[in-house]
């Protein structure tokens, strides 16, 4: 007995039937437009039935150029036309397929499939978010470095390195017991740890030879195939990679510089440095001897945020591309930590020991602090570290700031790349808005209001951990009612955003795939109704010199404005990236 075939939903997966259904029906179900063309000229519809190039009756049906909307579902049929898998194979691997490849080079680092795949999802989603989380990051580089400037205390270095690496990480600090983090930056038992912590932070995630191998085969393929397209622009006019070429080259930038910026993203290794640095702290004690801090309890100064919080899912998870939902709670931090080591430089500074009780003891030109400056009971290593001015601003120093010029970076990126894209397939006969730009501009669209959305929940996550200081017990009610409110909104918010930002993932690739494989070769798209309404619309057939030449320079353009926003983002990074510490560990 013959053994029986599967049915082909089983044999392939779902989005692969789908497209091996589609380009067998449209082989076959459809018509070129060189055949309507030839019928059209040949007055088989009539002596109205073309037009030229700019939608104006011809005298002579002989000489038109292209077809009106309405005649040509009449004569060609509504219908894709037919598919060519050479060229869908060519353009698929030319235009798109390095740009997939390439997204294995962002970094990831949650050690969870899971995570690591949504970070995927949501960088394809939202290129203005996979940007704008980028520059954040350094520009936190380059606040943190200023926010230390003046503090010469030991471990002023490793504190700006360490807090800095830790952007990845959603660190928490233990405000209950002011002396534990107080002891981490007074007491010279305590140099060990920050040295500790910083040693098993310094590994690298950046360039190697596949991350270079990638990229360089990216840009060389990107650069081949426009030379490649602007040679022959009649040919397969519609069926070219220009416009997805110029949409994905936002990824380029971002890999380049999350590779300069080396995130400490891997949630394993940040775990095992927080154990083996605390494991050696030491806190001070009322009788003014150190102890280590695990003796004296399981509280830690500094730690590792592992609570099971919905609100904060997105700081939890160390993948780089969420450094937005850390913002506020990492500056925070910084300025906590930064306030102690000033107010411990001004100490030193004015020769005033930890124990007021004995005298200051002066260094020699190698050890100009000794440690005999740095010793005193619990209370006075809190009160010499504490300020008589805390810190007012609880969203933090310079964030607005920050924010707005990531965001002016991360839309420059999405908007040239994506309006390079529009422009190219806009540009391309028949001139208007159709379905090609129309893709490009709903994704560019949607990745902005992704950022936007994640960006406001962001916001009303750190909102609502504000406490209130108000004596009034109905002011206090209405506060934590607002708060309450602004976590909940802020879960719903993130939750759609994410959703959205998938959406728009499988949005982008469709639209790709479409592309190549003719499905947007049809009357409709064709004859850009989207733009000039199906009375006005023709589709153009045929190309004279003038609009091949128009087309060229079009297409040039639109290269040179997604390159050019591309360049203008990584310029920034090697500008902004690396900014002068207070100073090295040799002078510690």
């Amino acid at each position: 007995m013959p053994k029986a075939h599967r049915p082909l939903s089983r044999s392939l997966p779902l989005p692969l039937a789908f497209i091996v259904i589609y380009c067998c029906g449209s082989t076959f179900a459809s018509i070129s437009y060189n055949q309507c063309l030839l019928d059209i000229q040949a007055g088989n519809f009539g002596p109205n039935a073309g037009v030229d190039n700019f939608g104006h009756p011809v005298p002579n049906i002989s000489q038109a150029t292209a077809i009106p909307y309405e005649t040509c579902v009449i004569a060609c049929g509504g219908g894709p036309q037919p598919f060519s898998w050479s060229a869908f194979s060519n353009q698929f691997s030319a235009w798109l397929l390095p740009w997939l490849a390439l997204l294995s080079q962002l970094p990831f680092g949650a050690n969870d499939n899971l995570e690591n795949l949504i970070s995927v999802v949501l960088a394809i989603g939202s290129p203005v978010l996979a940007a704008y989380s980028a520059a954040l990051t350094v520009l936190n580089g380059r606040w943190i470095a200023r926010r230390f400037s003046g503090s010469t205390y030991p471990n002023t270095y490793h504190a700006v390195r360490t807090l800095s690496s830790l952007q990845q990480a959603p660190i928490v600090l233990d405000m209950d017991q002011d002396v534990l983090l107080t002891s981490l930056i007074v007491l010279p038992e305590n140099d060990e740890w920050w040295k500790e912590l910083s040693e098993h932070l310094d590994y690298t995630y950046t360039w190697s030879i596949s991350a270079a191998t990638s990229i360089a085969w990216v840009f060389i393929a990107y650069i081949f195939t426009i030379i490649e397209s602007l040679s022959d622009i009649s040919e397969e006019i519609n069926v070219n990679g220009q416009g997805v070429g110029s949409a994905w080259l936002w990824l380029l930038p971002v890999v380049i510089a999350w590779l300069q910026i080396s995130p400490k993203c891997d949630s394993t290794r940040i775990r095992d440095a927080f154990r083996r640095a605390n494991n050696i702290a030491y806190v001070a004690t009322p009788d003014g001897l150190p102890k280590h801090a695990g003796i004296v309890s399981d509280h830690r100064a500094i730690f590792f945020n592992e609570a099971d919080d919905v609100l904060h899912n997105d700081q939890r998870c160390t993948s780089p591309i969420y450094n937005y939902a850390r913002l506020f709670s990492w500056t925070a931090a910084v300025e906590e930590i930064s306030g102690y080591f000033h107010e411990a430089t001004r100490n030193s500074r004015l020769h005033h020991p930890v124990d007021s009780d004995v005298q200051w003891v002066h260094g020699e030109r190698n050890c100009p602090l000794r440690d005999e400056n740095r010793a005193g009971t619990s209370s006075q290593v809190v009160k010499y570290c504490t300020s008589f001015f805390p810190r007012k601003s609880r969203w933090g120093s310079g964030v607005w700031g920050r924010i707005i010029i990531a965001s002016i970076l991360a839309l420059i990126l999405q908007w040239g790349t994506a309006g390079a894209a529009i422009f190219v397939t806009w540009e391309t006969p028949t001139r208007g808005l159709g379905c090609r730009s129309g893709s490009y501009l709903l994704y560019a669209v949607v990745s902005t209001i992704v950022w936007a959305l994640l960006l406001f929940a962001n916001i009303l996550s750190h909102y609502s951990t504000f406490d209130c200081n108000s004596p009034d017990l109905r002011e206090t009610k209405r506060h934590y009612a607002r708060v309450d409110l602004a976590g909940s909104l802020s879960i719903v918010i993130r939750r759609f955003g994410k959703t959205l930002a998938a959406v728009n993932a499988v949005w982008i690739l469709a639209a790709c795939v479409f592309q190549f494989s003719s499905f947007y070769d049809r009357c409709w798209c064709d004859s850009s109704v989207l733009g000039l309404s199906a009375a006005k619309a023709y589709n153009v057939i045929t190309l004279t010199n003038e609009e091949v030449d128009s087309t060229r320079a079009a297409w040039i353009g639109g290269a040179i404005l997604a390159s050019g926003s591309a360049a203008i983002y990584v310029g920034f990074i090697n500008v902004f990236i690396d900014p002068p510490f207070p100073f090295g560990p040799n002078r510690e």
